[in-house]
């Protein structure tokens, strides 16, 4: 095979794009470059040849703006190889370090402060820091889209995306879904609880589903994930018993954790793919989730789980809950884990593979 590089944004946390790009060079025997890393990285423990751009900043603008500068103007080792895969928001700028070879771009979405969650990225900041996105949103669109047009082939890690891709970008894009390592995760008998791990982000809605338990103190939540809201989603739930935060877990513990609950929670609005709900059918455990976005593409209403209105409300969920009690949730076991067999890392590596000797 020719020589690889995978391109990825940055490695922080456990995410999913990190993890897709470290299995693309992992398993296709490539290279792998990203904006900075924290250290001891998970993923990046079984890469023999990295390039870190050391970008690696606390100040979230200014984080930005050095990660765009730094795929433009430093990527020069790009041009040793021969087939480039990007993955994120900034990598795909690398592509003017890389005129010779052939260039993928695995879009996991469009960067959604540009397009379809500006004005909500926005209303996150206090007002004297807008202009300072509006400029850096200024300055990054028309070279993403530059460095888009440039690529030989984009594959969408959903129909969703693909979707987004074409209407915001005006191009095409083939579908390959994310990969799962399904044989990780294994069914235990539920114990008392339902598990959230959704980020602690306000397009997650955790929110949403810390004021259901609230009115469900017969029903245990637990919430293993973290995120920018974290204090204030632990101030709206500090009242209940029934409800606890246990953070980020390492993957063994949130297998565990994923294996032993009744069923997962996972109601984010306009999720581009969500791997969540993959890994927790993969263990044989239904999901609540909602009627939008990537869910559409992975749970199988009443026999994986239950989707909500694509905006749903308290009640909503507690209803769902309410009927998804243990019985319920075991009876789906077989099915879970026939359709999370969909999503397995075979099947990826292979349409990957596919993809780029075919470049």
């Amino acid at each position: 095979m020719n020589k690889l590089l995978v391109l990825h944004d940055y490695f922080e946390s456990l995410e999913g794009g990190g993890r897709l790009s470290s299995i693309l060079a992992d398993k296709l025997n490539g290279a792998l470059g990203y904006g900075f890393a924290k250290k001891n990285h998970l993923f990046l423990q079984n890469i023999s040849t990295q390039h870190d751009l050391h970008t690696f900043s606390r100040l979230p603008l200014w984080r930005q703006w050095r990660l765009a500068h730094a795929f433009q103007t430093r990527t020069g080792f790009a041009q040793h190889y021969d087939i480039l895969v990007y993955s994120g928001f900034y990598s795909p700028l690398a592509v003017a370090q890389h005129t010779q070879g052939r260039n993928v771009l695995y879009c996991h979405t469009p960067p959604r402060f540009i397009y379809d969650q500006r004005d909500f990225y926005l209303s996150q900041l206090p007002a004297p820091l807008r202009p300072l996105l509006q400029h850096f949103i200024h300055y990054l669109q028309p070279r993403y889209e530059a460095a888009v047009q440039k690529m030989d082939v984009i594959v969408a890690n959903s129909e969703n995306i693909r979707q987004r891709i074409q209407h915001y970008l005006g191009l095409e894009a083939q579908v390959v879904y994310p990969p799962c390592d399904i044989h990780a995760y294994r069914w235990q008998p539920p114990q008392d609880y339902y598990l959230s791990l959704g980020r602690h982000d306000p397009l997650k809605r955790i929110d949403l589903i810390i004021r259901a338990f609230q009115a469900m103190p017969d029903k245990r939540l637990v919430i293993a994930s973290g995120g920018a809201e974290t204090p204030k989603l632990q101030q709206l739930a500090q009242q209940a018993d029934n409800i606890e935060f246990v953070g980020w877990q390492d993957e063994a513990a949130l297998q565990a954790l994923i294996g032993q609950a009744i069923a997962t929670i996972y109601i984010p609005q306009a999720e581009d793919f969500g791997m969540s709900p993959v890994e927790s059918m993969a263990a044989g455990k239904p999901v609540i989730g909602v009627a939008d976005g990537g869910l559409l593409e992975t749970i199988v209403p009443q026999q994986t789980g239950l989707l909500l209105p694509a905006q749903p409300v308290e009640d909503d969920l507690i209803a769902a809950v309410q009927a998804l009690d243990r019985d319920k949730a075991v009876g789906m076991r077989v099915a879970c884990e026939i359709r999370a067999k969909h999503f397995q890392q075979a099947h990826f590596l292979q349409q990957m593979q596919n993809i780029i000797e075919d470049v």
